[in-house]
C-alpha cells in the first residue's frame, strides 16, 4: 500500500484524520469497517471502494459515480435492501486480492473523494445507527508507515490532523544530542522523540532507578525497576516503539569522548557537572553547535517550595549575553542557587517544555520576535522573566 496519495492528496488525508480506515491498493481507494445493516437487520461491517483518478499519485475531481463494496448489501434497518444505491452489476474482482460483491450507484457531482466516499457511508451508516447508536465509521485506526525514510513507525496523524506537517518538517534529518536523562533530560527527549529529527543522541552512564520513576514521564513496572537498566536502554526501549534513530550513549561526557557531540545539530544540556559541564560547552562553542542549557533551583522554606526554573539558549549569535547565565554549579559560587537537588515531575516538564519551545524557535518553527536568550520562571511569582537581542 502506498501512503504518498493519502499524504499528497487533501481529500484523502481529511478522510484518514476524521478517523475512516483507508487505504489507497492499485488505483483503489479503500474505506473499510464501514458499519451496515444485512438482511437479518444485524449490524456488520464492510468495505466500500471508489476507482480513483490520480496525476501525479495527488487526486484529481472524481470522473464517475460508482463505487464499489465488500460485504453482503447493505439493508435498511427493517432488512429491506437500500435501493437508492443498488446496481445489477454482478461481482467482480477489481485486483488479484480485492473482490467486490456488488457496484453502487448514487448520481452526483462529487467535489472530490471525501465527498463521494461521505455520500455513500452516510446512505449505508445511517441505518445501522438505527439498530445501533454507536456504530460508526470513524474508527481511528493505528496506520503504520510504510516509508523507509520515515523516522516514525506509524504515521504522525497529530501534524496532519492540525495541518502543521510541513512546519514540522523543518526538523528533518536533524541530528539532537541529550545530555543528561534526569528529570528533566527525560521530559526533553519525550517532546523531541515526537518531531522529525532523524537522529536522537542521549548521554548518561547512571542506571534507572526508583527515585527516577517519580521524576521523569511514564510509569515503569516493578520487574523494570529491579532490572537497573542503564537509564540510556531504559529510555530506548520505549521511544523506539514510536520511532528509529535513538542512538544510546551509555557514558558521562568528559574530554575524553567530546568527539561524540562533534557532528550535532543541536544539544540540550540537563546536567550539573561542573568541569565535565564546562569543557562540553567549550566544544559546542567551538564548534558552533547551538545548545540550551537547563536547570532549575527548588528549595525547601517555611514548608513550601520555592525557587526558579531557568533556560538558556546559546546560539552563536547570543553566545556572550547567554554565556553569564550557563551554571557551572559544581564550583560556581554565584550559580549556587540552582545548585539544589530537589527535582518535581511538573517542574522538570515546565523546564524540558521551555527549552524545547527555544529549540523549535531557533529553527523557525514558533514565531520569535524577542530572540530571547534566557528565561526564568519563578515559582513564588508565577513571573516569567526574559533578556532577549530584541
Amino acid at each position: 500500500m502506498s501512503r504518498r496519495p493519502i499524504d499528497l492528496s487533501p481529500d484523502l488525508l481529511r478522510l484518514q484524520n476524521e478517523g475512516f480506515d483507508i487505504a489507497v491498493r492499485e488505483g483503489l481507494l479503500l474505506v473499510r469497517s464501514v458499519p451496515y445493516v444485512d438482511a437479518n437487520r444485524t449490524v456488520q461491517r464492510g468495505t466500500l471502494i471508489s476507482k480513483l483518478k490520480l496525476s501525479a499519485d495527488k487526486t484529481e475531481t472524481p470522473d464517475d459515480h460508482v463505487a464499489y463494496w465488500t460485504g453482503s448489501h447493505p439493508c435498511h434497518a427493517d432488512g429491506t435492501v437500500i435501493g437508492s444505491i443498488q446496481n445489477p452489476s454482478a461481482p467482480h474482482q477489481l485486483t488479484a486480492d480485492i473482490r467486490a460483491d456488488f457496484t453502487f450507484s448514487a448520481k452526483a457531482a462529487y467535489r472530490d473523494y471525501h465527498h463521494k466516499m461521505t455520500t455513500y457511508i452516510g446512505r449505508i451508516t445511517g441505518e445501522a445507527t438505527k439498530i445501533d447508536s454507536e456504530a460508526s465509521a470513524h474508527v481511528y485506526p493505528p496506520i503504520p508507515s510504510d516509508e523507509e525514510s520515515d523516522v516514525f513507525k506509524y504515521v504522525d496523524t497529530a501534524s496532519s490532523r492540525a495541518g502543521i506537517g510541513a512546519i514540522n518538517a523543518r526538523l528533518a534529518g536533524h541530528r539532537v544530542g541529550i545530555v543528561g536523562l534526569g528529570g528533566s533530560g527525560a521530559y526533553v527527549l519525550d517532546f523531541v522523540a515526537k518531531t522529525k529529527v532523524a537522529e536522537i543522541h542521549i548521554f548518561d552512564a547512571d542506571v534507572f532507578s526508583q527515585h527516577n520513576a517519580f521524576r521523569a514521564p511514564g510509569a515503569p513496572t516493578l520487574d523494570q525497576l529491579a532490572a537497573r537498566s542503564p537509564k540510556v536502554e531504559y529510555f530506548r526501549a520505549i521511544y523506539s516503539n514510536m520511532r528509529k534513530g535513538i542512538i544510546v550513549h551509555d557514558i558521562f561526557l568528559d574530554e575524553t569522548n567530546l568527539q561524540l557531540i562533534d557532528r550535532l545539530d543541536f544539544v540540550f544540556l540537563c546536567m550539573d557537572r561542573g568541569e565535565q559541564k564546562r569543557a562540553i560547552v567549550d566544544r559546542l562553542v567551538a564548534n558552533k553547535t547551538s545548545f540550551v542549557d537547563l536547570g532549575m533551583g527548588v528549595v525547601l522554606s517555611a514548608g513550601r517550595l520555592g525557587g526558579i526554573v531557568r533556560v538558556t539558549t546559546s546560539t552563536p549569535e547570543t553566545r556572550e549575553k547567554a554565556a553569564p547565565h550557563i551554571s557551572f554549579s559544581d564550583n560556581d559560587g554565584e550559580a549556587n542557587e540552582y545548585a539544589t537537588n530537589i527535582q518535581i515531575p511538573e517542574l522538570n516538564a515546565v523546564n524540558a517544555a521551555f527549552a524545547v519551545i527555544r529549540w523549535k524557535k531557533v529553527f523557525g518553527l514558533y514565531q520569535d520576535i524577542r530572540e530571547d536568550f534566557f528565561s526564568g520562571y519563578s515559582i513564588p511569582s508565577g513571573e516569567i522573566v526574559t533578556e532577549g537581542l530584541l
